[in-house]
């Protein structure tokens, strides 16, 4: 359902009280019975069901009202915001009705109604008045429905003080004895900026560990929240898989997604190393073409050369299989490695080494 406008500020506010002469007006209330009547009303906020506090609400939050009476009486509640606007709460197009039983208490919205009431977006104290009435009231020279679709009618008044005036005439002709009001005081504040945000890290084995920062955040398929905004690395392991590296960007108030795919990693063991690495390749490649490999040629010439580079001081982060062979990454420093073996025709076999350094100046 949509949002109540100002309603959703609903405040609105009467203070049942006594009086010598005619209605007054005062910082503490809207309109008052200038006689003690034997009819009573009370209207309260969720957040204060004593009546006797402010309770502070924040922009965008829902709020409830309670209105209770001694007698079977007509209700009418209204919101006076901290601008001085006021919106007439009930009746409204919604639903609720505004005939409320003696000693029992209407709640609006109804807990099973359709629509909410939220706190709009002026800040500072809000007023709910209630004005109950044995009889009906007519309203119409004071708030009236603009056009069909409007669900909330919109009234004349502006401030407490014109309101007050407004439903002065409107209950002057009434015995005194049959009408009393009562207000509810809350205040709006700012809603409170969202200044960290989340992480998501999924994957697709189990018994992954995720790594922000080099500080472990916990198993991964899980959101982490509460993060400072900002760029980190990220580390995620899994046992029997390369550990898994990336940066992620943290922003305030939203959650980033990062999905791991771990891809199987074929274990590479270095074949016993001979007094001629060379010579030791060709074996392989000549068992190949007798018919009885010793190994896979691509697996050995992969092998040979990753024990080329780690001989150079390089260190094997993943090797995975690809197309008709066998491909591994290595880190030295600042200096990426990539090593590509297939098998070509002709019995050939095809090494590509492509190396990226980054430097700092």
């Amino acid at each position: 359902m949509p949002p109540m406008k100002k309603l959703l500020m609903i405040p609105a506010a009467m203070l049942l009280g006594t009086a010598a002469a005619a209605p007054k007006i005062s910082a503490q209330s809207i309109i008052v019975n200038p006689a003690q009547p034997d009819l009573s009303v009370s209207v309260r906020v969720d957040k204060d069901t004593t009546g006797n506090a402010n309770p502070t609400y924040r922009v965008g939050e829902n709020i409830r009202i309670s209105t209770s009476v001694n007698r079977d009486a007509y209700v009418y509640l209204f919101n006076v915001d901290a601008t001085g606007e006021v919106t007439q709460i009930l009746p409204n197009r919604l639903g609720g009705e505004n005939f409320v039983k003696a000693n029992t208490t209407a709640v609006f919205p109804a807990p099973d109604a359709t629509f909410t009431f939220t706190v709009g977006n002026d800040t500072g104290l809000n007023k709910v008045l209630a004005l109950a009435s044995l009889t009906p009231l007519n309203l119409d020279q004071l708030s009236s429905f603009k056009t069909q679709q409007d669900q909330f009618a919109t009234v004349n008044a502006r401030g407490q003080q014109q309101l007050a005036q407004a439903l002065s005439i409107v209950v002057n002709p009434l015995p005194q004895n049959s009408w009393v009001s009562d207000t509810a005081f809350f205040n709006v504040t700012a809603r409170t900026p969202i200044t960290t945000g989340g992480l998501f890290v999924g994957t697709n084995v189990p018994d992954a560990t995720v790594f922000l920062n080099g500080q472990r955040l916990g198993s991964a398929d899980s959101t982490f929240s509460n993060i400072r905004p900002g760029t980190y690395p990220v580390r995620v392991q899994a046992p029997g898989f390369a550990d898994y590296n990336t940066s992620v960007t943290i922003q305030a108030g939203s959650t980033t997604n990062l999905n791991v795919d771990f891809q199987a990693v074929a274990v590479v063991t270095p074949a016993p190393q001979s007094s001629t690495p060379v010579l030791d390749l060709f074996r392989n490649l000549l068992g190949a073409a007798l018919g009885v490999p010793l190994q896979d040629p691509a697996r050995s010439a992969y092998d040979q050369k990753v024990r080329d580079l780690q001989g150079q001081g390089y260190r094997l982060q993943q090797t995975r299989n690809v197309a008709g062979g066998y491909e591994g990454l290595f880190v030295k420093g600042a200096t990426t490695a990539t090593v590509t073996v297939t098998l070509g025709s002709n019995r050939t076999v095809n090494v590509q080494v492509t190396e990226n350094t980054v430097y700092r100046y």
